[in-house]
């Protein structure tokens, strides 16, 4: 018997006229390791809320149909997209303690649980620390631990990933995983990052407008989205589909016993350069014009052991696109912060086209650099979407015009212009508070995880909307740890560890055969094609070897 039964699901949240789910029917059962995909918006997250009783106990809004769990109250575990709504002490360790305490678990066993999920997820070094100090990963993790440390049945996940950087995602999905395995528990998962876990589930689930479109296994789920030509299939198998391989691999491993099939055996002894190798020789020459200049940059918070970025100098070029990737905590945040005039640098300065940023007011600064932080929650005050991003026009000085609507249509905000944001998705929410940013026409961008929430339509959009910025002679500087979206849209990579930049330059050059740093595609051709870094980089090499040796 399953453990969890739905039924003819559909649900309206108060005041909405379109349904976030519609006739939903599925069964899981217990132990299994299901994954929920879609486009941002389809209902996935409400369907998670579905399972856990949170809707319509809390959200409120009309419900049909129904949704029978066989277990106890208090078995189900639910992370949601953002941390920072499930913290509640000021300190990790007392975070962690405070379901228990609530539930009346005794003191040794309170302690023991407590250290072996901090020691299970590795963040025995956060024990001490105050969570507003934490960087969005670490409060991720943190939460985690807390659901974690209940014990339960069931764990609900709605985007884990999206603030980890690629070694603490890996390991997190890893122990989920393990915990499935091992315990018996049944992991319910939401990710729009498909690379790390389309391999780990027993199940997919394709949603689409509220509605429940596939259930299967991955690899009938890959077919599936391969003959409609979803946007949700993960490159790896994407890539390999497009190639006619006769086999769709799922994983690294899989894919590079493939690769030697397509590939000419003479090809395989040559391992000459390919098609990326070969084009990057051109377009990716240095920048010579400075419009951002940071020297010498170093900062530490009040109370902090150490500085939080630890002397940081490099510039950026008119048009330039580059990623700053690296761990959580590193001093990623901080940087933009101090670029932007939120921090100011405590050595070291900020230059924009040659004047220091630190004699500028934060307004003046924010006329010609925009800033689009970790939280979109922190932009969205105004009850309409539209109104929002006219805001950001009219406190810049200039009035609402077309320029709104043209923002709207270029991120695919026209359908919800009227909608209040705080109702939207947490995609949509990210779009909106891109949109309120964007209009003030910055001469630099710096984003702080931008596909946060995003399908792999809209984040392939947004790289779009985001080169056609660069060509317009817009800087942009994106902290991310979205590997694939890295390694498609920008054109410099800076790798940043300990508050310090441990490496700048082409993207290829430093994410080429990195051992975190790469990749799904560069690590299928390492070996044998070497600077295949972006999916159009695979087609063309694979095509390029092919007409050399045959």
């Amino acid at each position: 018997m399953a453990l969890f039964e739905v039924e003819a699901l559909t649900y309206y949240y108060g005041g909405s006229e379109r349904p976030a789910l519609c006739g939903v029917n599925l069964e899981i059962d217990e132990g299994e390791f299901v994954l929920l995909v879609g486009g941002s918006g389809c209902g996935k997250s409400t369907l998670l809320r579905a399972l856990s009783g949170l809707v319509p106990d809390f959200y409120g809004g009309v419900i049909g149909g129904r949704v029978r769990y066989r277990g106890k109250a208090g078995e189900i575990g639910f992370i949601f997209q953002d941390p920072e709504n499930q913290l509640v002490m000021t300190g990790v360790e007392r975070e962690i303690a405070f379901g228990l305490e609530n539930t009346g678990v005794p003191g040794r066993e309170m302690k023991r649980r407590i250290a072996e999920v901090m020691d299970y997820l590795n963040i025995s070094a956060l024990k001490s620390a105050h969570t507003f100090d934490l960087s969005g990963g670490q409060k991720q993790m943190v939460v985690l631990a807390s659901v974690l440390a209940m014990q339960p049945r069931v764990l609900l996940l709605d985007e884990p990933t999206s603030q980890l950087d690629p070694v603490a995602a890996e390991e997190l999905l890893t122990n989920v995983r393990r915990m499935n395995e091992d315990l018996g528990l049944t992991v319910v998962l939401v990710e729009q990052r498909l690379e790390r876990c389309f391999h780990l589930a027993d199940r997919v689930l394709v949603m689409q407008g509220g509605c429940l479109l596939k259930n299967s296994c991955p690899a009938d789920a890959v077919l599936y989205g391969l003959d409609a030509e979803s946007p949700f299939v993960p490159p790896l198998p994407r890539f390999f589909a497009r190639a006619g391989s006769a086999g769709i691999p799922l994983t690294v491993a899989e894919g590079r016993k493939q690769i030697r099939a397509l590939l000419p055996a003479a090809a395989i002894r040559g391992r000459s350069g390919g098609a990326g190798e070969r084009e990057k020789t051109g377009k990716d020459a240095a920048p010579r014009e400075k419009l951002l200049e940071i020297k010498n940059l170093s900062y530490t918070y009040p109370e902090a052991p150490k500085p939080a970025v630890r002397d940081v100098s490099f510039s950026v070029a008119p048009g330039e696109v580059a990623a700053v990737i690296g761990e959580n905590g590193g001093g990623k945040s901080t940087l933009l912060k101090n670029i932007c005039g939120l921090l100011r640098p405590q050595r070291g300065r900020v230059n924009l086209s040659g004047r220091d940023t630190g004699k500028q007011k934060v307004h003046e600064l924010a006329k010609q650099v925009g800033y689009l932080a970790q939280n979109p929650n922190d932009y969205l005050f105004n009850d309409t979407v539209r109104r929002e991003v006219a805001f950001g026009l009219k406190s810049a000085g200039g009035p609402a015009d077309d320029s709104v609507d043209e923002i709207l249509a270029g991120l695919r905000l026209t359908g919800v212009r009227d909608v209040n944001p705080r109702d939207l998705s947490g995609g949509e929410r990210q779009r909106v508070a891109l949109a309120s940013v964007l209009v003030r026409k910055p001469r630099v961008l710096l984003l702080d995880e931008p596909t946060r929430g995003l399908d792999a339509q809209l984040k392939a959009e947004m790289g779009e909307y985001l080169m056609n910025l660069a060509a317009d002679g817009v800087s942009i500087i994106i902290v991310t740890h979205d590997i694939e979206f890295v390694a498609e849209y920008a054109r410099r990579v800076m790798i940043m560890f300990d508050g310090e930049i441990v490496a700048d330059g082409d993207k290829r050059a430093v994410m080429n055969n990195s051992l975190y740093y790469a990749p799904q595609l560069n690590k299928v051709f390492r070996g044998y094609y070497e600077g295949v870094v972006t999916f159009q980089d695979a087609l063309d090499t694979l095509k390029w070897c092919r007409y050399e040796v045959g």
